[in-house]
C-alpha cells in the first residue's frame, strides 16, 4: 500500500466510527472463535498423547466436541453481527449521499453526468459493504490468529517455528509488493464504471435521437470501451491476486514439506514427540485461514478505500445554506404596520414595493467563466405579466436561475420583497416563487405524485380544478387509475408534461409564476386555454415568462429585450416595435403582425 495510506484509511473508518461498538463484539467475537480454533491442535496433541500411553480419550475428545460446536455457535453470531452492520454502514451511507446530491446547488450536480452520481450510490456503496463493516475486524482477527498459531508453534518446537516464520515472510513480502497495484488496479476500474454509468444514462435519456441518427453502434462502442477498460484493470488485479495467492499457497506447502523433512528428523533424534509433530503440521495448515483472511481483508479494504473515497467525494459539493435568520423577514415600515394592524395600507405599501428586483446583477456559471449576465436591472411588479425575450444565449434562462437561487450572483444583488436575497433561506424564497421548466421532466411517481410536488397538502378537488384549467380533464379521466397512474415520459407527451407542470404551479398559487416558454409544445386551442391562465394568474400576481416564441407574450405588460447578457430594452409590444430593432427582427423572423390583437401565425 502507499505511503498515503494512514489519510485514506480515515476515509473509510469515517463510515465504520458510528458503528465502533457492533466493530468491537465482532472482534471480540472473532477472537473468542479464533482462540477455539488455536486450541484443537493443542487438544488434539492430547488426544494422541492419551493414545500413546493408554489413558482414557474420554477428556480429550469431548473437549474437541465442545470446541466446535461453541466455535460453531460463536462464528454463526459473529456472521450475523457483522452481515447486519454492513447493511447499515451501506444505509448510512446511500442516505448520506443522497441527502447531500439533493441539498447541493444546482450547477455542483449538473457538472456531472447522471449516471456517475448513481453509481457512488449504488455500485461504490456495496464495495463499501465488507471494507467498511468487516475489513477491520478481519484484519485484527486475521493477525491475532496468524501471531497466536506462530507463539503456539514455537512452544511445540523453535527449530519448525523458524522454517515456518521464513515461509510466511515470503508470503509477506509478495503481498507488500503486489497489493499497491491491486489496488490502483481496483480504483481505475472503479472510475470507468463511474464514467460508462454518465455515458449510458445520457445515452438511455436521448434514445430517440440515437436512433434517428443510426448511430446505436457507435454510442454502443463508447460505452463499451468504458467496460472494456474497467473488465482491462479488474483483470490486471486479479493476475496480481492470483500471482499473490499462488505464492502464499506455494509458501505454506514449501514450508510444510520442509517440517516433514525437518520434523521427521529431530523425531529420529528423540527431540520431539511424534504427536508434537502432528500438532505443529495441523498449526501449519491452519496458517493458510489468517493469511487467507488477511489477504482478503486487504483486498476489500482496497476497494473499499478507493469506494470511500468516491463517495466522500459527495461532501465536496457546495450546499445550499439556510438563511441566517429564521421566518420570512419584512420591512420595517411593514413590521410597524403589522404591528399596528393597518392592514389596508399595509396592503398598498406591498403594492408600492416590488416582489422581485435585480439590482445592477451580474453572474457567471464558474470562477473563470465568461459572465452569463452583466448589470442587468430588473423590476417585477406585484401583480402583471413580464416577458423576457432575446435570441439563444442573451441570458434569458440565467436570469431564471438567478431567481431562483440556483445560482449566485457574482455582483450586484437580488431582492424580495425589498429584502436582500441573503436575508431568505433558499426554500423561503422558492415557496414563494413557481417555476415551469421548458423542458418540463416528469418526476418519477404517479400523476398525483406530480401535481402535490409543490403543496402536499392539496385536496383531490383542487387537483381536478388544476387539470381543468389546463385542459388535461380527458386525459385524466381516460387513465385507469386516474390520478394514481404512474407517469413516465414514454405515456405523456412533451405538451402533457408541460401542462402538467403548469398545473402543478398554478397549484402553488405562488407570489411569482416562472415559466420558459411553457407553451412550445402546445396545440393553437390548448395554447390558447393556457395563455387565459397566464392572464388571469397575472390579475392577481406576477407572471415572468420566458418566450423563444413571441407570441406567448404580445400581450404583456412588459417585454424586457436581452442581449449578451444584458437587457437591452424594455416596453410594450407596440413601442418595442417602432423603437427597437432587435425585437422587430425577432418579431419579424416568427412572422407575427405587428398590430396588436391581429391574429398569431
Amino acid at each position: 500500500m502507499s505511503s498515503s495510506i494512514a489519510p485514506r484509511l480515515s476515509i473509510l473508518w469515517s463510515f465504520a466510527r458510528p458503528h465502533r461498538r457492533t466493530l468491537a463484539k465482532g472482534l471480540a467475537l472473532a477472537l473468542v472463535a479464533s482462540a477455539l480454533g488455536l486450541a484443537t491442535p493443542m487438544v488434539t496433541k492430547h488426544v494422541l498423547d492419551a493414545l500413546g500411553s493408554a489413558s482414557s480419550l474420554t477428556r480429550p475428545v469431548a473437549t474437541l466436541v465442545v470446541l466446535l460446536f461453541v466455535g460453531a455457535g460463536v462464528s454463526y453470531w459473529q456472521w450475523i453481527l457483522l452481515g447486519a452492520l454492513g447493511e447499515r454502514v451501506v444505509l448510512d451511507a446511500r442516505e448520506s449521499v443522497v441527502r447531500r446530491f439533493l441539498r447541493a446547488t444546482v450547477p455542483a450536480i449538473t457538472r456531472s453526468p447522471t449516471g456517475e452520481l448513481v453509481t457512488r450510490v449504488t455500485s461504490d456503496t456495496v464495495l463499501l459493504r465488507q471494507a467498511a463493516a468487516s475489513s477491520f475486524v478481519g484484519l485484527i482477527n486475521g493477525a491475532v490468529m496468524l501471531v497466536g498459531s506462530l507463539v503456539l508453534m514455537g512452544f511445540l518446537d523453535l527449530v519448525l517455528l523458524a522454517t515456518t516464520v521464513a515461509a510466511v515472510a515470503l508470503v509477506g513480502l509478495a503481498f507488500a509488493f503486489l497489493m499497491p497495484g491491486i489496488a490502483k488496479s481496483q480504483q481505475q476500474a472503479q472510475e470507468h464504471v463511474g464514467r460508462l454509468g454518465g455515458v449510458l444514462e445520457g445515452t438511455l435519456r436521448a434514445i430517440r435521437t440515437v436512433k434517428v441518427n443510426r448511430a446505436e453502434e457507435r454510442m454502443t462502442e463508447r460505452i463499451l470501451a468504458d467496460a472494456r477498460a474497467s473488465a482491462a484493470f479488474g483483470v490486471g488485479a486479479v493476475r496480481r491476486e492470483s500471482l499473490a495467492w499462488t505464492i502464499a499457497w506455494s509458501g505454506v506447502n514449501l514450508a510444510i514439506i520442509a517440517i516433514l523433512a525437518v520434523g521427521a528428523w529431530r523425531v529420529g533424534e528423540g527431540r520431539l514427540e511424534v504427536s508434537g509433530l502432528i500438532a505443529f503440521l495441523l498449526y501449519t495448515f491452519a496458517l493458510m485461514d489468517p493469511i487467507n483472511e488477511l489477504s482478503q481483508n486487504v483486498t476489500a479494504l482496497q476497494s473499499g478505500i478507493a469506494a470511500a473515497e468516491r463517495i466522500r467525494q459527495a461532501d465536496a459539493l457546495p450546499s445550499e445554506e439556510a438563511a441566517p435568520s429564521p421566518g420570512r423577514p419584512e420591512l420595517p415600515e411593514f413590521q410597524e404596520l403589522k404591528e399596528l394592524k393597518d392592514l389596508e395600507k399595509l396592503e398598498e405599501l406591498r403594492d408600492d414595493v416590488p416582489v422581485l428586483e435585480l439590482r445592477n446583477v451580474t453572474a457567471a456559471y464558474g470562477p473563470d467563466a465568461e459572465p452569463a449576465v452583466r448589470g442587468v436591472d430588473l423590476v417585477i411588479p406585484r401583480r402583471g405579466h413580464t416577458a423576457v425575450v432575446g435570441p439563444s444565449g442573451a441570458g434569458k434562462t440565467t436570469l431564471f436561475s438567478l431567481v431562483l437561487r440556483f445560482l449566485e450572483p457574482t455582483g450586484g444583488e437580488l431582492l424580495l420583497d425589498g429584502r436582500p436575497y441573503r436575508d431568505h433561506a433558499h426554500a423561503d424564497i422558492r415557496a414563494r416563487l413557481a417555476y415551469v421548466e421548458q423542458d418540463t421532466p416528469v418526476v418519477p411517481g404517479t400523476l398525483r405524485d406530480n401535481l402535490l410536488l409543490a403543496r402536499p397538502e392539496a385536496t383531490t378537488e383542487e387537483l381536478l380544478r388544476v387539470l381543468d384549467d389546463v385542459r388535461l380533464t380527458e386525459k385524466v379521466e381516460g387513465l385507469e387509475e386516474g390520478l394514481d397512474a404512474p407517469l413516465a415520459t414514454a405515456n405523456v407527451s412533451g405538451g402533457e408534461r408541460q401542462r402538467i407542470a403548469l398545473a402543478r404551479a398554478l397549484l402553488a398559487t405562488p407570489d411569482v409564476l416562472l415559466l420558459d416558454e411553457a407553451t412550445a409544445q402546445l396545440d393553437g386551442l390548448t395554447e390558447a386555454a393556457v395563455q387565459e391562465c397566464v392572464r388571469s394568474r397575472a390579475e392577481t400576481g406576477a407572471v415572468v415568462t420566458i418566450a423563444h416564441r413571441l407570441s406567448t407574450v404580445v400581450d404583456a405588460d412588459t417585454i424586457v429585450v436581452m442581449e449578451a447578457g444584458r437587457v437591452r430594452a424594455r416596453g410594450r409590444h407596440e413601442e418595442l416595435l417602432v423603437s427597437d430593432t432587435l425585437y422587430r427582427d425577432l418579431v419579424e423572423s416568427l412572422r407575427i403582425s405587428a398590430v396588436t390583437g391581429a391574429p398569431v401565425t
